[in-house]
């Protein structure tokens, strides 16, 4: 036994039938390692990481050791593993199906003194192996998929950014307070002037905090305060004012889509109807 990456632990003990692993990475995130699992009869033999562990379950329920206690952790509970913390893993029952990601020490650590704006007061540390915070829980996953699917950059930032940050002040030790939100006119104009230049463009969450002037956690917080809505938010309804103008000029919802950062039409779709209340082809003027 020994300290190991999260493919060496599924490599060790191959999967059998009825298992399936996808392990992703998330590289915006420092490169944050994830696993998307279902497992029947998979066994992990007794492991640590030199990383956290912070995930769901999403079905069945899974049983393993950890600090010399037997968990039995069923859908929607939280798990925490911290780094060097020796524990295994099974299912209870026919199978459990689980969604994890490996944050470095680094990363939450980063992510912690985004959020107070100053050093924590000591080394982050997860006293519980397990939770129960269903609407973390569902964030969290939220934030999985949209990290494993094709999203928006400053989406997909913007979702991961948010759930650890309040996993960490929610379920941590010696993360600092977080900081007091004050107005912001200045870091917020610029923000929404950044989004009003790129907007066609895949902008990501540290690229736009690093244009307004302040840190990513105090940007969303201070945006959805000030104008209602997160940066990812104001992009999406920026790209559709955008999209608004062209179909009215009479441009085809393909090149819509293309020329307002969508990823594609059924993006385009779903973004336009939600905020219109008709689809793209049906406001376009013939």
């Amino acid at each position: 036994m020994g300290i190991v990456t999260q493919p060496q632990a599924l490599k060790e003990a191959p999967l059998g039938q009825g298992d399936r692993a996808r392990f992703f990475r998330a590289p915006r995130q420092r490169d944050l390692e994830c696993l998307t699992a279902r497992f029947r009869s998979h066994v992990y033999a007794p492991h640590s990481h030199d990383t956290f562990v912070v995930g769901i379950i999403e079905a069945g329920c899974e049983t393993y050791r950890l600090r010399g206690e037997r968990h039995y952790a069923g859908p929607g509970d939280l798990c925490f593993v911290n780094p060097g913390d020796v524990h295994d893993g099974e299912p209870f029952g026919d199978a459990y199906a689980y969604r994890m990601t490996y944050p470095t020490v680094s990363l939450l650590e980063a992510l912690a003194e985004d959020a107070g704006e100053k050093r924590s007061s000591g080394a982050l540390h997860f006293p519980v192996g397990r939770v129960r915070d269903p609407e973390l829980a569902a964030a969290f996953a939220a934030a999985h998929r949209s990290a494993e699917g094709r999203t928006d950059a400053l989406e997909s930032d913007e979702r991961l950014h948010r759930v650890f940050t309040a996993l960490i002040r929610r379920h941590a030790t010696g993360a600092p307070t977080p900081a007091t939100i004050d107005d912001e006119p200045g870091p917020i104009r610029r923000a929404i002037a950044y989004l009003d230049a790129h907007f066609s463009e895949d902008v990501d969450l540290e690229t736009l905090a690093v244009a307004a002037g302040v840190p990513r956690t105090r940007l969303i917080r201070a945006m959805k305060r000030q104008t209602g809505l997160t940066p990812h938010a104001f992009l999406t309804d920026r790209r559709v004012r955008a999209a608004r103008a062209l179909l009215a000029g009479g441009e085809t919802p393909a090149a819509v889509a293309a020329a307002c950062g969508f990823y594609d039409q059924s993006h385009l779709n779903r973004a336009f109807k939600a905020r219109i209340g008709v689809t793209p082809g049906a406001f376009r003027r013939p």
